[in-house]
């Protein structure tokens, strides 16, 4: 940083206080471009800081307080202030929602603490930063999934989110022989793209990750 620029404002949310003590003490010690001016629990608690609003907020995704996500990336975003999101999910699905409602980065509580500071510097200029294993898992189902007709679909759908194969049967209006030859279908169709769901469990997994169904 040059001493012509100002340090970057950072606030952290997360109701964790082990988790944000360490932060805050690994930060201040790994950055001197960063000046850490608020640590708090809670969302109103940054919302009413004396410092608020900062240049940069890390929030944590999983505050257990029923306030949408989106909301609160809309309220930061109103008074200025970027967003890197923490969470101890990397579910594709969340993190495409998330980067989608305006935040800037998106990291998994378990990555190393330096992704941390460069995922501050990245949005601090307006740039998303996403971590290397995030990427993979977002872009894992862009290639190499097998294409599904639209049945195929609404019967993987069904069954993944935890129908048994008479109930998908019953709702889609077919046979049961219809709806298991379906499934055979399908699992044919991920083996030849080298992906195993020969279990429900798996299936589940893929149908999460292919954005079949929402976890």
């Amino acid at each position: 940083m040059s001493s012509a620029e100002a340090p970057i404002r950072l606030a952290i949310v997360d109701d964790h206080k082990m988790l944000l003590g360490a932060l805050t003490e690994w930060i201040r010690g790994a950055a001197d471009d960063i000046t850490m001016v608020a640590a708090v629990p809670t969302w109103p608690e940054l919302l009413t800081h004396p410092e608020f609003p900062v240049d940069v907020v890390l929030l944590d995704l999983d505050l257990k307080d029923n306030i949408p996500v989106s909301l609160k990336l809309s309220t930061l975003k109103t008074t200025g202030v970027k967003t890197v999101l923490m969470s101890t999910y990397s579910d594709p699905a969340v993190v495409r929602e998330a980067l989608a409602s305006g935040a800037l980065g998106y990291l998994v509580k378990t990555e190393d603490p330096s992704m941390i500071v460069e995922a501050i510097r990245s949005a601090m200029i307006g740039e998303s930063f996403i971590s290397h294993e995030l990427d993979i898992a977002l872009n894992a189902n862009k290639s190499g999934s097998p294409k599904l007709s639209a049945q195929e679909r609404r019967v993987m759908a069904l069954y993944a989110a935890g129908e048994p194969v008479k109930s998908v049967a019953y709702e889609l209006g077919i046979s049961e022989e219809t709806a298991k030859s379906y499934l055979k279908r399908i699992r044919e169709k991920y083996r030849a793209s080298g992906f195993d769901v020969g279990t429900k469990v798996a299936l589940r997994k893929r149908a999460i990750l292919d954005g079949i169904i929402l976890d």
